[in-house]
């Protein structure tokens, strides 16, 4: 819950209206206001507001397809949208709450009236907000406890996972900032991958101590065996997933347990996926686990140099790894560095 000042758009083709309206506001919110919905659409896209106040009767595009287009956006669906209107009839009341308007507030606006109703849809907002944020990082705390109790089978302590997290939100962040996968990859897409990556060797548990810990190199059987980590944690995210769909993160989990040892040049494991085939949420795990495991020790291997494990990636640039991702990750090399520095061993 935050004190923070709660931006409010109005949008009305009537400029009186708006008038009015903001003159009722000022005072207490931020105001924004717009004479038709393709201007609302565009202020949204830049700054986007707490709540809306969506005249319906307007010339070109009127409120219901602008509350539509408003909807399919995923960085503007969850804006909770209030309706003013001056028809008074059942049909249009239903018609707009299918549409997802929260509340209708009728023509001419009173203003104690929008000053309660615009109060009551901002608390309930920041209530469900508040809940849903206590629930993801409850939920997240769960998951990462019990990847890191898995990594604690092979590794000195679960802190791979913690670092490989937090290496994957500095990739999936620059490349964001370079432009790279545009629609593929948003901020809502980077918040997801980063909160899945701790449960990329969830399948783990199904592999049998002998070979996990083995401090010697793996005969071909025992290879095979341990490969299968990656299809286990696949089929054991998927049911999670199918228990509870709303964990949208659960999606980018299962696809990064799946594909996180392929290769780019299709030399990979467990299907043989080759370049963009392989899901871009493995294919970023695909080098942050890489550096991770040579940075720290293993059962089989002394640790590298944080400059011999660049040279291992940059190696395999376009072969191992997709090279966009290389290059992102050559691009803020030094951060993983620091980065390694301050996390756990």
């Amino acid at each position: 819950m935050t004190d923070a000042v709660k931006k409010i758009l109005v949008v009305d083709d009537n400029i009186a209206g708006l008038s009015q309206i903001n003159a009722y506001l000022s005072g207490s919110y931020a105001v924004s206001l717009a004479k038709s919905g393709e201007m609302a659409l565009r202020i949204c896209r830049t700054a986007r507001p707490d709540l809306i106040l969506l005249d319906i009767e307007m010339p070109g595009m009127d409120g219901f397809e602008t509350i539509a287009r408003l909807k399919k956006n995923q960085f503007t669906g969850s804006i909770p949208v209030i309706f003013l209107t001056g028809i008074h009839n059942v049909e249009t009341e239903i018609k707009g709450l299918d549409a997802g308007a929260r509340d209708f507030i009728t023509k001419p606006v009173v203003k104690s009236v929008l000053l309660q109703r615009i109060e009551l849809h901002l608390r309930f907002t920041g209530y469900q907000t508040y809940l849903e944020n206590s629930v993801a990082q409850l939920s997240d705390s769960i998951a990462s406890s019990f990847a890191e109790m898995i990594e604690c089978r092979d590794e000195n302590t679960g802190g791979h996972v913690m670092r490989t997290g937090k290496y994957v939100e500095m990739l999936a962040d620059k490349m964001i900032e370079k432009g790279l996968f545009p629609g593929e990859l948003t901020e809502t897409d980077m918040q997801l991958i980063a909160r899945s990556a701790p449960l990329h060797d969830i399948g783990k548990i199904a592999i049998g101590d002998a070979i996990l810990l083995k401090p010697g190199k793996l005969n071909d059987e025992e290879f095979a065996a341990i490969k299968m980590h990656t299809v286990y944690g696949e089929q054991i995210l998927h049911n999670m997933l199918e228990r509870t769909p709303t964990q949208r993160y659960l999606h980018y989990a299962r696809l990064t347990a799946f594909s996180h040892h392929e290769r780019y040049d299709g030399k990979g494991y467990p299907e043989g996926l080759a370049g963009e085939e392989i899901p871009l949420c493995g294919r970023i795990m695909a080098v942050a686990d890489v550096y991770d495991a040579l940075v720290h020790d293993r059962v089989y291997r002394r640790s590298l140099s944080h400059e011999e494990a660049c040279r291992i990636i940059f190696e395999g640039k376009n072969a191992n790894f997709d090279g966009r991702v290389v290059e992102t990750f050559e691009s803020i090399h030094t951060k993983f560095a620091e980065m390694t520095e301050k996390m756990p061993a």
